[in-house]
């Protein structure tokens, strides 16, 4: 289903690219709002995420859709509910209905978010995040290969923007994230947005953050738009992606480089012409970032 490319060779910093990184291309959230048009006609879109729990269900409107847009794009899984860094049990049966949606769509690859989302049974539908020291380390990296060995398959994570931290925090973020990564055997599902939200929130370079990713686990890129308050920044995806993403996201690629973008609309959705046209946006800064990751 997946496309590879070559992407070996160091940027600036010494970092290399894997050449087994699977390359998508540039791809959209797959949102009800634009089903019946790309339906009608394909759009010129590599590949769609989707986010999993809108789909595991026996049946419906949803898996329709879905069945007939994956016969035509590749397609990847994002979940908002394994809560992997939760104190609960990792709940069997949402395992279950994950791993039936993944046969039945052959995804590219299956992602969730580096956080927890409920307690004592209660989803709360946010993702909050963890404290970054070395006992959660060890507590999310045991979750995680349970819940890789249960799939068959490796999970990408991805970082959160977060507005608090917890006293008990002794890493960066990026530390935390990679070391989750490296020890788990997971990937990373590397959102820009999220990195510019949480660095304008708790005031570091967000530069920082890109040069303490591993490159050899990054996998994904998430953009998005965000709504800046003057002193803080909330992740809303109800806007275009903003010039600060973009900047950052070409010094992502300049160090990782070729890694599958997509962008992220939840909210304020605009008609679809104008999401190919941001598309294209992400396609210019790749090919203006993509050089200096060769030299």
């Amino acid at each position: 289903m997946s496309a590879r490319v070559a992407t070996g060779g160091a940027d600036h910093s010494g970092a290399h690219a894997p050449e087994s990184r699977p390359w998508l291309g540039f791809g959209l959230g797959l949102r009800p709002e634009y089903f019946e048009q790309i339906l009608a006609s394909p759009p010129p879109v590599d590949w769609f995420e989707i986010i999993s729990e809108n789909f595991m269900v026996a049946g419906g409107k949803p898996l329709h859709y879905l069945d007939r847009i994956r016969a035509r794009h590749p397609v990847a899984m994002h979940g908002v509910s394994l809560s992997i860094g939760g104190t609960d049990p990792l709940d069997r049966g949402y395992l279950q209905r994950l791993r039936e949606l993944m046969h039945r769509i052959e995804p590219a690859w299956v992602s969730d978010h580096l956080c927890w989302t409920g307690v004592d049974g209660i989803n709360s539908h946010d993702l909050l995040p963890l404290p970054y020291n070395e006992a959660t380390i060890g507590h999310v990296v045991e979750r995680v290969q349970q819940v890789q060995e249960f799939l068959g398959r490796e999970l990408l994570l991805e970082n959160l923007s977060s507005y608090v931290e917890f006293r008990d925090s002794d890493m960066p973020e990026w530390e935390f994230v990679a070391c989750i990564a490296r020890r788990s055997g997971c990937r990373i599902l590397l959102d820009v947005n999220n990195i510019q939200v949480s660095a304008r929130n708790h005031g570091f370079d967000p530069h920082d953050y890109l040069a303490g990713i591993p490159a050899d686990r990054v996998w994904q890129v998430h953009l998005a738009g965000h709504s800046d308050y003057g002193t803080y920044c909330v992740d809303t995806h109800n806007h275009d992606v903003p010039e600060s993403v973009w900047s950052l996201y070409e010094s992502a690629i300049g160090r990782f480089g070729a890694v599958s973008t997509m962008i992220e609309r939840d909210d304020h959705f605009p008609p679809l012409p104008e999401l190919l046209a941001e598309l294209d946006l992400a396609r210019a800064a790749f090919a203006r970032a993509v050089p200096v990751a060769s030299t």
